[in-house]
């Protein structure tokens, strides 16, 4: 039983807050010298140190502090002059040491914000600022496979597996401190500022933010009350990995707590399971507090001491804040505020962007993020930055219809051919066949053949009805599965029937 988002958010006031977990893009995992490549064997990237065996000793990954350091900054955060690493407790499979190395009292990164664009429902835009309570370093765990079961979680499952080849690799969390006064639009809020955040690490270079793959997942914690009341009882839904799954996680779960809250029945603090498929969540487990993880100073690292002067270079070396780009480049475009507003609404400003910036004309790239790719998004459940195409490849592909290599229908079936992992445009192009056909004389046949087939059709732009000559002009196209160069074929049919224009 659920009580509509709109109308429990009319009786309760939302409280948000994101965690978020960043995999740093860096060559080697934190404390070791393994490799960090996204889909190796299980178990091959691995050695003593991140499998935690006897007498091996952690050694600190120096660029991923730089990165981390370079995250702080660009969301406006102070950059601790000394910190340290702690070792936090808990027997879980995916932990090959059966504790964490990660930062608990003593974070590099504290007291940040990030301001984000959230969009209204009259057009436009409003600006929420979100509190950003520490940015801290730690390691990844492994990755556990429960097997047999109906549901992939570890109940009914007859075995698990376990691939260590994450544990270890650097992961950054970027924690918010409570979000309050979001009103009617929590979900919208958390959706944007994630949105946003990914923006950021992308800008910076410092992780491929790839949610498919884990790269950045985040935690979303809500709770209810009433209007005057104390903060309610939080729930966290955990590893959630797509922006609309973020929007619905909190929407789900602002309509469960209403629901019980409405019947009298006390909210649980809990983890919960987020499901794709229904856009619903389940109960995981009771939520720890800090002290259950039995925090201690690591023993086998030094303190964190940057420098000042380090610090003041790399703040000096930051890249344009996503915000301030988009911004000047919208406006360097001559793109309209509905045309920004619908990019926006759609998440696609920043793909249309790098769109435009890798060679495509603004409105080309516009139609692209905002048609065709927009259609595939939404039959795959997914949002269209999130599909598996690079801006580079939809310039690409725009490149070639303003060459005529491609027509309008083929440009669709090579974009179809890259989301399907068939390659880049060029070589969809060739392993499908799809090169425009304007050779006159591969075309001469097709053309014989339309006009023996529409004897009428033919006689009346003999007549003078040029305007029928489309007719013959699909007949050659469906022919030649659209290949044809269309404005050949015209001419070609208009010279055999003797017509001119």
């Amino acid at each position: 039983m659920t009580v509509p988002y709109a109308e429990a958010l009319a009786e309760f006031e939302p409280v948000i807050g994101l965690e978020t977990h960043v995999e740093l893009g860096t060559a080697s995992k934190m404390f070791c010298g393994c490799d960090t490549t996204f889909g190796g064997e299980p178990n091959t990237h691995t050695c003593p140190v991140c499998l935690g065996l006897p007498g091996a000793l952690p050694v600190v990954n120096e660029t991923a502090i730089e990165s981390t350091i370079r995250i702080g900054l660009a969301l406006h955060c102070d950059i601790a002059e000394w910190c340290r690493f702690a070792r936090k407790n808990y027997f879980y499979p995916d932990m090959p040491k059966n504790f964490q190395t990660s930062q608990y009292d003593e974070p590099l990164c504290t007291d940040g914000y990030l301001d984000v664009d959230v969009p209204l429902e009259g057009g436009g835009t409003e600006v929420v600022r979100i509190p950003i309570e520490r940015v801290h370093l730690e390691e990844d765990t492994g990755k556990t496979l429960h097997v047999g079961g109906a549901t992939g979680r570890i109940h009914g499952a007859s075995h698990s597996l376990v691939d260590y080849n994450r544990a270890g690799i650097p992961l950054v969390e970027i924690v918010t401190k409570p979000v309050t006064g979001t009103r009617a639009k929590p979900a919208e809020v958390a959706k944007a500022y994630v949105a946003e955040l990914r923006d950021v690490l992308r800008g910076l270079g410092v992780s491929d933010v790839r949610m498919e793959q884990g790269s950045l997942r985040c935690d979303v914690n809500v709770s209810l009350n009433l209007p005057g009341d104390d903060w309610g009882t939080r729930s966290e839904t955990k590893n959630v990995n797509s922006l609309r799954s973020v929007e619905r996680a909190v929407r789900s779960e602002v309509e469960r707590q209403a629901a019980r809250l409405r019947a009298g029945e006390r909210i649980v603090q809990e983890t919960r399971h987020f499901h794709e498929d229904t856009g619903l969540s389940t109960s995981g487990r009771s939520k720890e507090e800090a002290t259950d993880y039995r925090y201690f100073p690591e023993p086998d690292l030094v303190p964190v001491a940057p420098d000042r002067a380090w610090v003041e270079r790399l703040k000096a070396a930051l890249p344009e804040a996503p915000s301030v780009r988009r911004k000047k480049l919208t406006t360097e475009l001559g793109l309209s505020e509905l045309d920004s507003q619908a990019m926006v609404n759609a998440g696609v400003l920043d793909a249309v962007l790098a769109t435009v910036e890798a060679g495509a004309p603004a409105a080309e790239a516009r139609n692209w993020w905002l048609g065709h790719l927009a259609q595939a998004a939404n039959s795959r459940g997914v949002d269209a930055a999130d599909l598996p195409i690079e801006p580079a490849h939809v310039a690409r592909v725009a490149a070639l219809v303003a060459e005529g290599a491609l027509t309008a229908g083929l440009a669709r079936q090579v974009v179809d051919g890259v989301l399907a992992g068939e390659g880049s445009p060029d070589e969809v192009v060739v392993a499908r066949g799809l090169a425009v056909v304007s050779d006159e004389g591969a075309l001469g046949e097709a053309v014989d053949a339309a006009i023996a087939a529409q004897p009428d059709t033919a006689e009346k732009v003999r007549g003078g009805k040029v305007a029928a000559v489309g007719a013959l002009v699909g007949a050659v196209m469906k022919a030649t599965r659209g290949q044809a160069d269309a404005s050949v074929v015209r001419r070609l049919l208009l010279e055999r029937l003797g017509v001119q224009e």
